[in-house]
């Protein structure tokens, strides 16, 4: 009889997966958002605090949290970890100086108990400019393939166009259920 309520309630019932986003300021967090939310570009100004929006994937429901990326800002994501079940890190795939900083808060963030089940989605943002450093370009410098304790996938994109965004939502379509 559970069996039967179970398979009845993933037909009809949804559960929400908490998905925070993140990255350093201009990364083009927040038009990540809204492209899959509006599948359009909207005009954004720097995030102060946080935007919140539900995005449904093939019957899946994601509640985003895209949070402000200023140096200012970033010592307060962690209020955001609790229950989090996937983290979108954005990275300026144009930004070479700061991925540095970029990394640290990745690693930082890793080692926060409250993410310690988080799958992990790297968006290698403004894959449309010259001069851009590709995502394995990035998965290198970040040292991805030393992350052993989460799941994790890099996908190249370009929030302008929406390219590469659908592939990301997919993989982490994927995930749920799998830990």
């Amino acid at each position: 009889m559970g069996l039967i309520f179970a398979k009845l309630w993933s037909l009809f019932g949804h559960q929400e997966h908490k998905v925070i986003i993140v990255g350093l300021d201009n990364a083009g967090k927040t038009t990540i958002l809204y492209q899959f939310l509006m599948n359009e570009v909207v005009h954004t100004s720097p995030t102060i605090g946080s935007n919140v929006e539900e995005i449904v994937v093939k019957n899946t429901h994601f509640l985003m949290w895209d949070i402000g990326g200023q140096e200012s800002l970033r010592s307060s994501w962690n209020t955001y970890y609790s229950n989090t079940e996937f983290i979108i890190l954005v990275v300026d795939s144009i930004d070479r100086e700061r991925l540095s900083i970029t990394k640290e808060e990745l690693y930082r963030m890793l080692a926060h108990e409250d993410l310690r089940k988080a799958a992990v989605l790297i968006f290698a943002n403004k894959q449309d400019m010259k001069g851009c450093m590709t995502a394995a370009e990035i998965s290198t410098y970040l040292t991805l393939s030393s992350i052993k304790d989460h799941p994790w996938h890099i996908q190249s994109c370009c929030a302008l166009t929406g390219e590469g965004l659908c592939q990301g939502l997919e993989w982490m379509t994927s995930r749920i259920g799998v830990r």
